[in-house]
């Protein structure tokens, strides 16, 4: 099997026909090596009766059914579980990110030499709120981690397979892949891909989602600089409070020089509870350290070649 196509549906019935004949259409130069694999996270109108008919007709056609909604995540990432292909194609069922582009990123990944070659929706058909959205998710990622991937929330992707050989999906962290491979070592580029209105159907997308992934990009940037080294994270907070307590003595201090008498109340007390906070975050991190020195048996690094001479 050379492909694997990926695509997460929920509620989509008016486009899951279209989208198989498109599919089918853009993939016909890869001559049968392909597999389509659609994943119905329990969709409440009739996208998997559909699915099971599709799925009747072509061989070709895997379908994966969830007893209840766990979100695109998560059906991405069984997907990718279930996937027998060298490469990998995620897509999304509304039809905005036409099939006929998935050739051109296999193509660029091939010829360059890429590990992941992601869509970029540079010229958008969606409404300015998305795209508002859009621009200050890259904004964030970019200050976090230094990412130029510019549309890391497009699913149109194409991916070795290797890439999800310890790969842990959580959240709404397929929205991230591209930057969890870029910290892994992985070479990641992008390619310029059509973009259309939605066929059908409503979009899921909502501020909320923006919430969710606002708060998992701060986790992986906390797990990426801390996960072996926790006490460098809880110490370093130590510190920080232990210096701003400093700081509140050495002004009473002063204040008894100057004026002959200690000034109690809020500083004061504000200062005890510091050196108290300071003391526990400390102890939390040499937990923290010993807690994963005793779990923690996997390597950190990945080797990409073996040479002979070693």
């Amino acid at each position: 099997m050379y492909l694997s196509i990926i695509v997460p549906v929920f509620n989509e019935a008016k486009n899951i026909e279209k989208l198989y004949f498109e599919l089918n259409c853009s993939l016909n130069i890869f001559k049968g090596t392909y597999e389509i694999i659609l994943v119905d996270d329990c969709s409440t109108d009739s996208s998997l009766n559909i699915i099971k008919k599709l799925s009747e007709q072509d061989k070709n056609l895997k379908y994966i059914s969830f007893n209840k909604n766990f979100g695109q995540t998560q059906a991405i990432a069984a997907g990718i579980d279930a996937a027998k292909g060298g490469l990998i194609v995620t897509l999304d069922a509304d039809l905005q990110n036409p099939p006929e582009e998935i050739p051109k990123l296999v193509e660029k990944l091939e010829r360059e030499h890429y590990d992941c070659v992601s869509g970029w929706r540079k010229h958008r058909k969606d409404d300015l709120k998305k795209k508002l959205f859009s621009r200050l998710s890259f904004l964030i990622r970019k200050l976090l981690f230094k990412d130029k991937i510019h549309d890391a929330g497009c699913t149109l992707k194409v991916y070795k397979k290797e890439c999800f050989d310890d790969f842990e999906f959580y959240g709404e962290s397929h929205r991230f892949i591209t930057t969890i491979l870029q910290i892994k070592g992985f070479k990641v580029g992008e390619c310029v891909v059509k973009h259309k209105k939605r066929f059908a159907g409503k979009t899921k997308y909502g501020a909320k989602r923006l919430t969710k992934g606002f708060l998992d990009l701060i986790f992986i940037k906390f797990w990426n600089d801390f996960s072996t080294r926790p006490l460098h994270f809880f110490g370093n907070l130590a510190l920080f409070q232990y210096s701003l307590v400093i700081i509140l003595f050495v002004e009473q201090i002063l204040n008894a020089l100057i004026i002959s008498k200690f000034i109690t109340g809020h500083f004061l007390l504000l200062g005890v509870l510091l050196f108290l906070t300071a003391t526990l975050t400390l102890f939390l991190g040499f937990l923290s350290e010993m807690l994963i020195r005793s779990t923690t048996k996997s390597k950190r690094y990945k080797i990409k070649k073996l040479h002979r001479n070693i």
